[in-house]
């Protein structure tokens, strides 16, 4: 019995287009590199749709020979003093659409077996040959938390959030939060999480949200730039899964749609900007990833009950659904998976 109810179902009524793969270096001190591993907004169709839909259809994802993320932790910092001060659950008090508590609720949520989300991420694995399509039981697999993989949050009011912060501007940021929580390395996930009403240079016209890493004191660590997603309205997510009775509020639901698709990514290609793990190769562009294959249009949507609470989200690449691969909301097994 599948421990995961799939309680509604998106129609596909939008566009996820592929972001170009920019490659930079920012300093030695500071070396961040952006894969451009982003998720592009349904209104932003740089590459076709039929590229991305034959990437879905025709391709599995492969191993590149990067790491995979085993112990994964998640560290979000509120980036900007418009995010107010820390209330009494270090979350910020100016926060209009309540996005901080909707988001650390869901990746706090991300464990145990009352998440059969996120568990197809499981399959992937480093230590394998280059190729490999599917792990079975060799390599290192991504780990599942039996816990809350939810390790800290900070607000930092310290500084002024930028109108529209750089790529460079949001690692810095990342490795200030690295050193503030004391963490670094493959496992680490740093969230630069922007406020309500800055725009960070691309959000909303050429992405919803993206994933780098960047050198923190000499070792590569993972980051994500999370803007305000409900800022971007439709263009992110609002409102593209029928709620229903649900409780789930229809004009942030594109905060978990986006955010499950960057930790998704994340845990499977920790390092895209320095050595890639899983994605796969039908448009070397794109370099398409588990969350990718499954965005907007391509694959399916919902929302499901994770440990209690109900959340959008939507589907993941699984290179064993089926035998060829497809996107799944739930998986219990490479048997039992839709």
């Amino acid at each position: 019995m599948k421990s995961m109810k799939v309680l509604a179902m998106a129609s596909a009524v939008s566009v996820l287009g592929l972001m170009t793969s920019p490659v930079f270096a920012q300093g030695s001190g500071n070396e961040l590199v952006n894969h451009g591993n982003a998720m592009k907004t349904a209104n932003a169709a740089a590459h076709s749709k039929v590229a991305a839909a034959t990437s879905l259809a025709a391709e599995q994802m492969t191993y590149h020979g990067g790491q995979v993320q085993t112990a994964q932790k998640v560290y979000v910092v509120f980036y900007g003093s418009q995010w107010g001060t820390a209330g009494s659950n270090g979350l910020p008090t100016t926060d209009p659409a309540g996005e901080a508590p909707l988001y650390t609720k869901f990746i706090s949520s991300l464990y145990g077996t009352g998440d059969n989300w996120s568990t197809s991420t499981t399959q992937y694995c480093s230590g394998v040959a280059v190729g490999t399509v599917n792990c079975g039981t060799a390599g290192t697999h991504v780990d599942h938390p039996s816990a809350s993989p939810l390790a800290g949050t900070w607000v930092d009011n310290t500084v002024s959030s930028p109108k529209a912060a750089s790529q460079t501007q949001l690692a810095n940021e990342a490795v200030k939060a690295a050193n503030h929580f004391g963490v670094s390395g493959t496992n680490v996930q740093i969230v630069v999480a922007s406020p309500h009403g800055v725009t960070p240079s691309g959000f909303g016209t050429q992405y919803c949200a993206w994933h780098s890493n960047v050198s923190v004191n000499g070792v590569d660590t993972t980051f994500t730039n999370l803007p305000y997603i409900s800022d971007a309205a439709a263009s992110c997510g609002s409102g593209y899964v029928a709620t229903g009775t649900s409780g789930v509020n229809s004009t942030t639901e594109g905060v978990t749609i986006v955010g499950g698709h960057e930790y998704a990514e994340t845990v499977t290609d920790p390092l895209p900007g320095t050595t890639e793990a899983w994605r796969d190769d039908a448009d070397s562009t794109t370099g398409g990833e588990n969350g990718d294959k499954c965005a907007w249009s391509y694959g399916k949507s919902g929302i499901v009950s994770l440990n209690g609470g109900n959340f959008a989200v939507q589907g993941l690449y699984s290179n064993n659904k089926g035998g060829t691969g497809g996107c799944d909301l739930y998986y219990n097994s490479s048997t039992d998976q839709g």
